[in-house]
């Protein structure tokens, strides 16, 4: 069976495919289905989930047929051909099937995995659950797709957010431009809505001007996403037979389990407030929950605010020394950003780090940091203070940028300081993904001459033979090990295999939030050499880090 800690992952790559895909064990029985296998032949998951293909048996082939076809799979791993497939209505489909084996390290099947283009499909059972208009789900799949969405969280202890989205004043574009006007609108609506879908979504018309979207969730600001997505995406303006069209839709908002357990009780509030959204104007979103609406209001502020902030120059950085265990001379620093807002006063980047994210301002609160180290590590060279080298985090959605090398380069010769003196922090999980595009930054990178190291090792994917890939310089175990080093052994002895592995790599090793001499004396005698924690110094202003840096030292007892 496939680990349940995978379950999601694999459900979101299966859907993401158009054609039908069957999965099953080693035994031949049914780990997975997608939902184009849903669409397609009309078995639910739930349904099909611990038998065999056999469900799909047409009586077209005779038992040397599936002979052949199960000597093939175990001579060479592989089988390709037609079969006509049985649909629960008991219609008959030809298929193109593609079956393959995946084996494990013994050479043992784990998985059969099976892809099928099924022919004609708009005459048989497909056709009967979607809009013949856009093509999408119609309204009885959506409910059963959404159904299928609430029992998926369950399992893993999300939300679904379910989108109603209604054109604005549509009525006056088929009176003003006719019918053959608005349904060619309503077309590439559709297809709009469809390129905001992410893979686990779900989008239907499910009446009129009224399109529906089902969300699996995380947290609050996944809807929000997608519904200011949505809303951007409609008021980009249309092109239909000569027409220059432009509109605005309207997004009413309801979570599961928060406002209802069933999927009737959420498309009847999503409705609710859908109206309330049209009501008061419409071109914006609402949930049905008020308290709902109030995190998303606040959300809207804080990215304005985030602009402000950049503009006004209301960002400043902090300096956290890092300390040599064996000497206690100060070696380095990490570069921590504030905001000072004259509305909201001192934050912490917990506090709007995630909205810049997900909203694209990180990439210029990132190319600022980069600058503002670069130029306060150059001023401090220059009044003839220690050379340390200063560390800046780098946020995923920055180091993907096609730009990075640039803001890096640019960070550099703008204020002359040498690539030594900057190191780039990046956290574990941006290793994984498109590797290649990784290792190849990476190395360029390295070739500027800047430092690289992970942050808060220990936390996500890394293993000693990936990290063998990456040209990494350093890297900082996690504050999470150090703190309970005292009371608890299984963190003191990752704490040592993460020193020792460095040592064995070569690699400079940092452990953040050292807080007491304990945590000191630990770290000094199993060899780590840097230490960075409230032991030695909290972060500091620039002029104060200055002072502590022109002494070179932080001395105890």
């Amino acid at each position: 069976m496939i680990p349940n800690s995978q379950d999601n992952l694999v459900d979101i790559i299966l859907n993401t495919v158009d054609d039908p895909m069957i999965v099953t064990d080693g035994h031949g029985v049914i780990v997975r289905v997608n939902r184009a296998f849903e669409d397609s032949f009309g078995w639910r998951a739930e349904e099909v989930k611990g038998k065999t293909p056999k469900i799909l048996n047409s009586a077209k082939h005779d038992s040397a047929f599936f002979e052949e076809l199960w000597q093939s799979l175990k001579a060479d791993g592989f089988w390709e051909g037609h079969i006509w497939n049985r649909a629960k209505s008991g219609d008959e489909l030809n298929t193109d099937c593609r079956i393959k084996a995946q084996l494990d390290d013994n050479g043992d099947v784990l998985y059969f995995v099976s892809r099928m283009k099924v022919e004609e499909i708009e005459e048989s059972t497909g056709i009967r659950n979607h809009d013949q208009l856009t093509g999408l789900p119609d309204q009885h799949l959506f409910l059963d797709r959404l159904e299928q969405a609430i029992i998926a969280v369950k399992r893993v202890d999300k939300s679904v957010a379910l989108l109603h989205i209604g054109i604005d004043h549509f009525s006056t574009i088929n009176d003003g431009l006719g019918y053959d006007i608005g349904d060619e609108l309503l077309k590439q609506v559709s297809q709009r809505l469809h390129d905001c879908m992410r893979g686990s979504d779900t989008v239907a018309r499910v009446a009129g001007d009224l399109f529906s979207m089902a969300l699996q969730v995380a947290s609050i600001d996944d809807g929000v996403i997608v519904a200011e997505k949505v809303l951007k995406s409609i008021q980009t303006g249309f092109k239909v037979n000569g027409n220059n069209v432009n509109i605005t839709a309207s997004i009413g908002i309801s979570l599961f389990p928060k406002d209802g357990e069933t999927a009737s009780d959420l498309v009847k509030l999503a409705d609710s407030a859908l109206h309330h959204a049209k009501k008061n104007g419409g071109n914006a979103y609402k949930f049905y929950a008020e308290d709902m609406n109030i995190k998303a209001k606040n959300r809207i502020e804080m990215e304005a605010a985030i602009r402000k902030g950049l503009e006004n120059r209301e960002f400043v950085l902090y300096y956290q020394p890092k300390v040599a265990a064996g000497t206690e001379e100060i070696v380095g620093a990490e570069a921590l950003i504030r905001w000072q807002s004259p509305e909201r006063g001192f934050m912490p980047p917990n506090d709007f780090i995630p909205v810049a994210e997900e909203t694209g301002l990180i990439g210029d609160i990132g190319s600022w940091v980069l600058g503002e180290a670069a130029r306060q590590n150059k001023a401090w060279q220059d009044a003839g203070l220690k050379k340390i080298r200063v560390a800046v985090n780098v946020a995923a959605p920055q180091f993907k940028a096609p730009d990075f090398i640039d803001c890096v380069l640019n960070a550099l010769d703008n204020n002359d300081l040498d690539a030594q003196w900057l190191e780039l922090e990046i956290v574990e999980s941006m290793l994984m993904g498109n590797t290649d595009m990784t290792i190849k930054k990476l190395h360029e990178v390295r070739d500027i001459g800047c430092h690289l190291s992970i942050d808060d090792f220990g936390t996500g994917y890394s293993s000693l033979s990936y990290l063998t890939r990456f040209p990494i310089t350093t890297l900082k175990i996690d504050r999470a090990f150090i703190k309970d080093l005292e009371s608890d052994k299984t963190m003191a002895e990752i704490s040592r295999a993460i020193i020792g592995m460095s040592q064995g790599l070569e690699l400079e090793v940092v452990a953040e939030g050292a807080e007491n001499l304990a945590h000191i004396d630990f770290l000094r005698e199993n060899g780590c050499q840097t230490v960075q924690g409230f032991y030695y110094s909290k972060p500091l202003p620039a002029d104060e880090f200055a002072a502590l840096l022109k002494i070179g030292s932080i001395k105890h007892g």
